[in-house]
């Protein structure tokens, strides 16, 4: 039996640089899966001009995911990171999947954007909701204030995550409740990683938080600064925790709820030939 140790970053929006400079805490702390905040790469919308914006975003694959798959494979650690995906004129918030062996091996784009991010990001789709092996145990990922959508958390348990990654900007006292509300109700590890950036007019007060399978903090929430929380954890208690409640095992009732979800690419455009 293994108990592999996960952690979660925080830190500002500090771009690829910023975060390279974090490798040596990674690698000390021995963890096989590490999260980092939303936007991380690429910057939180503040208002700026767009054009600025739209430079400091990245594509996926690109230069940026190779140095991170470059990281991964120097700390030995999955990574979960959070960056401002460009894809032709488009930005998304994105979150991006590193394996120490494979390189990149999935991202996620944000559902639905919330308030003014609307104004800047688009909507991602149903295909790209992935469930990643890692060493640590199985990944998917929610970012920010999708994982207050019902229907998603639905769609992840259904694939059997044990490591529910929850990159984020909300620095709110609430957000702790919604963390240890998901891990009971998924029976899952959450990690949560908020952005921190204490100065300015529109400051982030991070948050980051590791949360157990029956709703138990084990790491966090880390409101001092930036800095890496982790916790070892046992996946056997995935397995313990969901015998008594497995909300799309033996817990549901299709007979009575049914979900669809629709997994194809949703491009603008289509050409057949």
């Amino acid at each position: 039996m293994t108990t592999p140790v996960v952690a979660a970053l925080q830190t500002g929006a500090v771009g690829l640089d910023g975060l390279l400079g974090w490798e040596d805490e990674i690698r000390v702390s021995g963890a096989a899966l590490v999260v980092l905040p939303e936007a991380v790469i690429g910057g939180y919308p503040r208002g700026e001009p767009f054009a600025d914006y739209f430079r400091a975003s990245v594509t996926v694959p690109g230069p940026e995911t190779r140095a991170l798959a470059e990281l991964s494979v120097r700390t030995g650690a999955s990574l979960v990171v959070g960056v401002i995906e460009r894809d032709g004129s488009t930005l998304y918030s994105t979150v991006v999947f590193l394996d120490p062996s494979l390189g990149l091996v999935g991202k996620h784009r944000k559902l639905v954007p919330t308030a003014r991010e609307r104004l800047v990001w688009g909507r991602g789709d149903g295909s790209t909701l992935p469930a990643i092996p890692t060493a640590a145990g199985l990944a998917g990922a929610a970012i920010c204030w999708e994982n207050h959508m019902p229907l998603l958390r639905a769609a992840m348990y259904a694939k059997g995550v044990e490591l529910w990654c929850a990159p984020t900007a909300d620095d709110r006292d609430v957000w702790q409740a919604s963390m240890r509300h998901i891990a009971d109700e998924g029976r899952c590890f959450v990690i949560s990683a908020c952005l921190y950036e204490a100065s300015g007019d529109d400051p982030f007060r991070g948050g980051s938080v590791i949360v157990g399978p029956a709703g138990d903090v084990l790491a966090g929430p880390l409101r001092t600064g930036e800095g890496l929380i982790t916790a070892k954890i046992d996946l056997e208690e995935v397995v313990r925790a969901r015998h008594s409640l497995d909300v799309s095992g033996h817990y549901a009732r299709p007979d009575v709820f049914a979900l669809s979800v629709d997994e194809r690419p949703r491009d603008g455009v289509t050409f057949l030939r």
